[in-house]
């Protein structure tokens, strides 16, 4: 094992696509930052400065995971960035911020993996439902989120800072997380109550 790979938490090789799975580690910033820079800059619509990079890497550093190549110096092919917090609706809300595969490793399953990866670390963790944007001409990407059971709740106007529009996907995972409770009284997450 070389020496960028000691101490990263792996998860055991996948024999089809050559690629070891890594938890991020907050550590091991000087080694990985810059290519999960790199790669998500190259393929993401969005400019992201390092604070939001760090924003995301160094508060959930366990909901963040690399594909690496098996061998040696073991570069990123791909990278998922996301986080866990409480949402104003009540739900304990997951939210994939970035994702991104090198071209010369796409259409391998590489993306669901690393979403299925996020996903069941956050379930983990307790999480109500996961949200996450995505283009709406980009058809790879939801198809990707629809295969894994991400529902289109809202579509979002030119988002983007290129003017494009977004879709926002959803995936529920426990029961009953699309609604809100108001005075005892439970509403679907649609519902809009005016405050007076």
């Amino acid at each position: 094992m070389t020496p960028v790979m000691e101490n990263i938490e792996l998860i055991p090789p996948d024999p089809h696509t050559g690629l070891i799975y890594a938890q991020y580690e907050v550590a091991k910033e000087e080694t990985y930052l810059d290519p999960i820079r790199a790669m998500i800059s190259k393929d993401l619509s969005e400019p992201y400065s390092i604070y939001v990079y760090r924003y995301f890497l160094n508060q959930w550093p366990q909901l963040c995971f690399m594909a690496l190549d098996e061998k040696p110096p073991h570069p990123i092919r791909a990278v998922i960035v996301s986080k866990l917090e409480h949402h104003r609706s009540g739900t304990y809300r997951g939210y994939i911020a970035m994702l991104a595969t090198s071209s010369t490793h796409r259409r391998r399953g590489i993306g669901s993996h690393l979403v299925s990866l996020v996903i069941s670390a956050m379930q983990a963790r307790g999480a109500d439902e996961v949200v996450l944007e995505t283009e709406t001409s980009n058809s790879a990407s939801l198809k990707l989120y629809e295969r894994l059971g991400f529902l289109r709740s809202k579509r979002l106007h030119r988002y983007y800072l290129n003017g494009s529009t977004a879709f926002r996907l959803l995936l529920y995972l426990r029961e009953g997380a699309g609604t809100r409770i108001l005075g005892g009284i439970s509403l679907p997450e649609k519902v809009r109550v005016e405050k007076k």
